[in-house]
């Protein structure tokens, strides 16, 4: 079953005249846009999106399958839009050049090296790893030199070019209200080289690059930010015609912690405490990312106070200066009490003045016999 059309042009976002480096730019952007780990909530759009635009751009960024594609409206089994078509004059110039003994260019380019693409990854890590540094591991979907032509996509060597008869460009001619309009262009099947591939490298289909994952080392550096890059130079993708490889850009995803909360170099963290706690004062030991620490709570300490323990965060990755650890207060409310601790609460609550509703309620038999075996 073949697959639904597709106009590469349109999806890139690029006229069909664009050059190598406008196509480039518009892959990039499009990959950050739909990379699907970037798309958690539509990932099932997002992988189906980040294929067409990877597919798209393996073609419009290959000369031979741009010519292709623009002259026959497919590379390969796939259905693509038509574009434009052959000159049916050529063969017509090249007779009155030759006629007139104007000299047709034979100037050949060699393909410059082009750095290879960058890459981007997300890694999930834990509060912990972001706080101490880790080393992980992460794999990355790369395209590298094709091992079996050498980066060359042409096995059994290369021929002069059909096309422009190895000269490296070709002539196109439109009829205009003033006659015919002669136009000469780098040829889209070498790419101006001169030369194609005698036979196209079967590993590669002549693009000279294959698709991989590599597993690459990353190091977690200590205060790692949620989102924030790191970049691992020579990790992308591998260049074209020799050039040099593109980078890897690790994107730090921190998960959430059961008990902290991150806000910048410092730690929230909700700590109950008792009653008499608040009201009289104590030294608890509340935990930290780094080891228990101890936390003066003075008398007085209302609910919803935040008491700070310095320097108990994270180092900040710029000036290395520590964040602190924020304690926000919370009244333990026990739900059950024993009775000689009811006792005592209504007394509290009878020294301060405050009458409790339905305590001032006749005593039960039971109660009131309780109360005077406690007395004698």
């Amino acid at each position: 079953m073949r697959r639904r059309f597709l106009d590469y042009y349109e999806l890139l976002g690029v006229d069909r005249n664009a050059t190598q480096e406008e196509i480039k730019q518009a892959y990039r952007r499009l990959v950050k846009e739909w990379h699907p780990d970037l798309n958690p909530e539509r990932r099932k759009e997002a992988e189906e999106k980040f294929k067409q635009i990877q597919e798209a751009y393996s073609v419009l960024s290959d000369p031979e399958k741009r010519r292709q594609y623009d002259l026959f409206g497919t590379v390969g089994d796939v259905p693509m839009s038509p574009g434009v078509g052959f000159d049916p004059f050529s063969d017509l110039w090249r007779m009155v050049d030759d006629f007139f003994g104007y000299p047709r260019s034979a100037t050949r380019t060699t393909p410059r090296p082009e750095r290879g693409e960058d890459v981007e990854v997300v890694l999930d890590i834990t509060l912990e790893e972001a706080f101490q540094g880790a080393e992980k591991e992460v794999e990355a979907p790369v395209v590298v030199t094709c091992q079996d032509c050498g980066g060359s996509g042409a096995r059994g060597g290369f021929r002069s070019c059909p096309d422009c008869g190895g000269s490296g460009q070709q002539v196109s001619t439109r009829r205009t209200p003033g006659g015919f309009v002669r136009t000469i262009f780098t040829c889209r099947r070498c790419g101006g080289s001169g030369t194609t591939a005698a036979e196209i490298c079967p590993s590669c289909q002549g693009v000279g690059r294959t698709e991989t994952t590599r597993t690459v080392r990353v190091v977690v550096p200590p205060g790692a930010e949620d989102g924030m890059p790191l970049r691992i130079p020579g990790q992308g993708c591998s260049g074209k015609s020799g050039g040099p490889p593109g980078d890897l850009y690790v994107f730090f995803r921190i998960q959430p912690h059961p008990i902290f909360r991150r806000d910048g170099p410092h730690l929230h963290l909700n700590w109950s405490l008792t009653y008499p706690q608040l009201v009289l004062g104590d030294t608890v030991k509340v935990p930290s990312l780094d080891g228990e620490v101890e936390l003066v709570v003075p008398p007085g300490t209302e609910p919803g106070a935040v008491l700070k323990i310095p320097k108990r965060g994270f180092v900040t990755l710029h000036g290395g200066r520590r964040g602190d650890l924020m304690v926000h207060i919370h009244l333990a409310v026990p739900k059950t009490i024993t009775e000689d601790q009811r006792h005592l609460l209504q007394e509290l609550a009878k020294s301060m003045g405050v009458t409790l509703a339905g305590q001032s309620k006749s005593k039960s038999l039971t109660e009131r016999i309780r109360e005077k075996f406690r007395r004698s």
